[in-house]
C-alpha cells in the first residue's frame, strides 16, 4: 500500500474554479438584491414647510399684531415752498427743479391695535412695545386704509421697527389715482 501513496502524492491536485466562480456570483446577486439604501429624498423632506411632505404635522399660524390707520378727517394738502394751501396739479415744482413735500393741515389718523383705538402715535408705540414683550416672534402687519399716504404709514413702520419688530408685512389693495 504505501506504493500506492505514493502514487496518489506524485499525481498533481487540479482544483475546479467553476464551482468557487458560481458561488461569488451566486453571493454577488444575493447582496444585491437584499441591499437598502438610503434615500435621500427622506432627507430632504426636512426642508419642507412643516405642513408639507412626508411626515405632515398641522402648523398654527401666529397670530398677527395687525396696525389699521384710518382718516377721521383728511385736512388741507399744504406745500412747504408756499404759506397758502396748495392748489397745482403738479407735485413738481420747475422753477426750482425739486419736488413739492405735501404736508397737511388739520389732517387727523386713527390707530386700531385690535380692538383699541388711539389717536396718538406715541400710545401706538407704547402697546405695540407690550405686545412685543409678551411674544417676540409674532409678526406685525401695517393695514393702511383709504386716503392713507406713505407719510401716514412711515412713522408707524419706524415704531414697530424702533420697538423690535423684524417681521412687518402690508396689507391693503392698489387703485390708481383718479384723473383730476
Amino acid at each position: 500500500m504505501s506504493e500506492r501513496l505514493k502514487e496518489i502524492n506524485l499525481e498533481e491536485v487540479k482544483m475546479s474554479v467553476a464551482p468557487l466562480i458560481d458561488m461569488t456570483f451566486l453571493l454577488l446577486i444575493f447582496f444585491i438584491l437584499t441591499i437598502k439604501f438610503k434615500v435621500l429624498e427622506g432627507k430632504l423632506a426636512a426642508y419642507l414647510p412643516k405642513d408639507v411632505g412626508i411626515n405632515t404635522s398641522p402648523v398654527d399660524p401666529k397670530e398677527k399684531v395687525e396696525v389699521k390707520i384710518e382718516v377721521v378727517e383728511a385736512g388741507v394738502k399744504l406745500s412747504p415752498f408756499a404759506p397758502a394751501p396748495y392748489t397745482a396739479g403738479d407735485p413738481y415744482d420747475p422753477a426750482n427743479h425739486e419736488r413739492f413735500i405735501f404736508q397737511f393741515g388739520t389732517r387727523k389718523l386713527r390707530y386700531s391695535i385690535g380692538p383699541q383705538k388711539y389717536t396718538e402715535l406715541e400710545k401706538v408705540q407704547e402697546r405695540l412695545a407690550d405686545l412685543f414683550a409678551q411674544d417676540r416672534e409674532r409678526p406685525a402687519t401695517i393695514d393702511c386704509r383709504p386716503g392713507t399716504v406713505y407719510g401716514d404709514m412711515v412713522p408707524v413702520l419706524d415704531a414697530a421697527y424702533e420697538v423690535g419688530y423684524r417681521d412687518i408685512t402690508f396689507v391693503g389693495e392698489y387703485k390708481p389715482a383718479k384723473p383730476q
